[in-house]
């Protein structure tokens, strides 16, 4: 196969595009994908400051890196959970990125909050990437409203959002269909939120990220045997390779058509949330979710 732009040999085939691209070629595709998303969804400007959750994984690291190379101010939040094994490799990871980089680091250590993730596992009777998840989202969330950030971006890509959205059309379950997309303006104690990757599949950013030799870090969660969301990538990616193209426009079709129902719904039916009375973190509770886990986890014998 031919490059599509400059018809040298191509090392990236993308059957949802029906093309092919050299290395060089490649790095201009996913960059106007980017640029594409960001202004279509009108994401951020160049004015913005920009918070960007590190977990060392390629998505994350490709999103800094792509950021940056377009000239936005951004800086990187690394969740450190204290797993054994796991979190000191990727924290040891996005630290030499950003270094090498130049990007500014914030580091959050969970075991200095009361949280570190293997106690709340021994704690908690429920699956512990729930907890995780919402933990980090709180310190996100926190971090970037503490530090006077005025976006906070993740590198969640097309994959992460198809599986997102469809575990969500099988429970539908509306509040999280009203705020499914790549951009959540900020709102009640909520920081505006985006998703500048989510015209890429996780196989683009992948191979984006191995020919920018980003030295990303791969090991799996030990935690996360069993997690829904690898069924449902799994099988969207058999899907995609029976009929290319099917995940982008499932997801924009949502955005475009789908969405707005569910928003107006959540509007009428939806919780209505109030200042935790612990830390001041919005909940539809007295006490927010995460107080209510370090709480439990500071009751361990």
């Amino acid at each position: 196969m031919k490059c599509k732009r400059c018809k040298a040999p191509a090392v990236v085939a993308l059957p949802s595009h029906n093309t092919g691209f050299c290395p060089d070629c490649f790095d201009l595709f996913f960059t106007r994908q980017v640029e594409r998303g960001i202004h279509s969804e009108k994401l951020f400007t160049h004015e913005d400051r920009i918070l960007i959750a590190l977990s060392g994984g390629k998505d994350s690291l490709a999103c800094a890196l792509v950021l940056k190379r377009l000239g936005y101010n951004v800086t990187g939040l690394h969740i450190d959970l204290s797993i054994p094994n796991s979190s000191q490799a990727a924290r040891g990871t996005v630290e030499s990125f950003c270094s090498e980089n130049g990007i500014p680091l914030i580091v959050k250590e969970m075991a200095q909050e009361g949280l570190a993730i293997p106690d709340v596992k021994k704690r908690l009777n429920r699956p512990i990437c729930s907890a995780c998840g919402k933990i980090k989202r709180y310190y996100f969330n926190k971090t970037a409203l503490d530090e006077n950030f005025t976006v906070l971006a993740t590198g969640h890509n097309l994959d992460d959002e198809i599986a997102r959205l469809f575990s969500n059309v099988l429970r539908w379950d509306v509040g999280y269909l009203s705020d499914q997309g790549p951009l959540l303006e900020a709102d009640s104690g909520f920081a505006r939120k985006v998703k500048p990757l989510f015209r890429l599949s996780e196989y683009e950013t992948a191979n984006w990220s191995y020919l920018q030799g980003i030295p990303y870090h791969y090991a799996p969660c030990p935690y996360s045997q069993g997690a829904s969301f690898t069924s449902y990538k799994k099988l969207w990616a058999d899907l995609e390779e029976e009929m290319p193209g099917r995940k982008l426009a499932f997801y924009l079709g949502f955005l475009e058509r789908g969405k707005a129902p569910f928003v107006r719904q959540e509007a009428v039916t939806g919780d209505t949330l109030a200042p935790c009375t612990s830390c001041g973190y919005p909940t539809s509770a007295e006490v927010c979710g995460v107080c209510r886990i370090r709480d439990a986890v500071a009751q361990q014998d």
